[in-house]
């Protein structure tokens, strides 16, 4: 039998929960159908928020001309044979799901389709479409963001699972259902597959002291004060930030009590990057190899390594440097302002006229004054130093000598 999240899944968009903005009687893509003035679109949001969902819904209304491509597992071949109905069709729909993983190449050949409005692309991710997708393809969608299911939707379509014909003989106790949608993290999905779980129990009714048993601890949500998971996981980040080694190690252990090792070893490796960084970067090796360990030792055992790799986050100096420094220069090439290489710098003019590239090993120090920037931005600075470690202070005092090397 297929799951149920499959067999429940909404076949029309009153059925859709949590996204009246864009599937309600006047929201944006109803308005869009009935009009008949579809356009390119991109649909973000987390999991189990209907992105695809609705996608199938929109290709419902269309279904000679609709077809779907999965950019983590299609290739460009496949690509160009949906585009071939262009010639057989006025207009064609793309569901494109995980549209953050789809290559520059294979996003600059829909561009044209895109632009003639041949083709309306869907795009369905998980991620922030401004960071995640090159600005040619956002251009030319609009971008929609989903909302994120709250619990009293889920609570409500429990109940409305519980009345269907499969279902309406058994009885969940009424703290049960509000107990699924806290453990779910806003994840639809998630909620029905440990509603179905539950409803193994054929001949009893159902408790919530036997929801706790079957369900185990809430996946990723809740502690036993009704935090959300990822409030106390950045909650940490900002303790550690903020070098509140306290507070970081009550944090560390409401997260240690729910279990969950991986995530917590993924924000430790982001927080040794982003806040840490330059101004102590032998420590975000140790945090590696702390993290491995842990891993390695898993629970109850792993808890001291956290423990002691989070004293040494909280206690160092602070620097973020790297995240400011690279996010200025992506928000520059993605808004336009770049420019031609510099021709002594490219491979293919150095292969006829090597003489214009000054090869810096061949000089004192390894310095040579040449430009690698283009001309347009050949003044421009991204590094955006701070000085609050040792060993940033000294690569400071590089790059400012630097600085001055090349303009004298």
């Amino acid at each position: 039998m297929q799951p149920l999240a499959y067999r429940v899944r909404p076949k029309d968009f009153d059925d859709v929960i949590g996204q009246d903005h864009l599937v309600g009687k006047k929201g944006l893509i109803r308005q869009m159908i009935t009009e008949n003035k579809l356009t390119s679109m991109i649909l973000y949001g987390e999991a189990g928020t209907g992105k695809t969902t609705i996608a199938h819904i929109i290709m419902s209304y269309y279904p000679l001309t609709s077809f779907e491509f999965n950019a983590s597992s299609d290739n460009k071949a496949k690509l160009k044979e949906i585009a071939e109905a262009t010639k057989f069709h006025e207009q064609i729909i793309v569901v494109i799901d995980e549209i953050h993983r789809m290559n520059t190449n294979t996003q600059d050949f829909l561009l044209s389709f895109v632009e003639q409005g041949k083709l309306i692309m869907i795009g369905l991710t998980t991620t922030n479409p401004y960071q995640a997708i090159n600005k040619a393809i956002r251009s030319r969608c609009n971008l929609l963001r989903l909302n994120v299911i709250e619990n009293k939707d889920i609570e409500t379509l429990l109940h409305k699972i519980n009345q269907k014909e499969e279902f309406k003989n058994y009885h969940f106790e009424k703290d049960v259902f509000p107990y699924i949608a806290k453990a779910a993290n806003n994840e639809v999905r998630t909620a029905l597959n440990m509603f179905e779980l539950l409803t193994l129990y054929k001949d009893e009714t159902i408790t919530l002291e036997m929801a706790k048993k079957y369900l185990g601890l809430p996946q990723l949500a809740l502690d036993d004060k009704e935090d959300h998971y990822y409030d106390v996981l950045s909650a940490l980040q900002k303790s550690i930030r903020g070098s509140d080694v306290d507070a970081a190690l009550h944090y560390l252990a409401r997260l240690i009590t729910l279990g969950d090792l991986e995530i917590i070893i993924r924000r430790l490796l982001t927080i040794s990057y982003e806040d840490i960084g330059l101004a102590n970067p032998n420590l975000s090796v140790r945090v590696y190899t702390a993290c491995n360990v842990a891993k390695m030792l898993g629970f109850p055992e792993a808890r001291i390594v956290l423990s002691t790799i989070v004293i040494d986050l909280a206690l160092s100096p602070k620097s973020n440097s790297g995240e400011k420094s690279i996010d200025q220069a992506l928000f520059d090439y993605q808004n336009g302002l770049s420019g031609a290489i510099p021709k002594h710098i490219l491979n293919r003019e150095i292969k006829y006229h090597q003489a214009e590239y000054k090869y810096p090993h061949d000089y004192p120090d390894a310095l040579v004054k040449q430009q690698y920037l283009p001309d347009n931005l050949k003044n421009k600075t991204y590094y955006q130093y701070k000085e609050t470690g040792k060993y940033e202070k000294a690569l400071v005092s590089r790059y400012l000598f630097l600085k001055d090397f090349n303009k004298h």
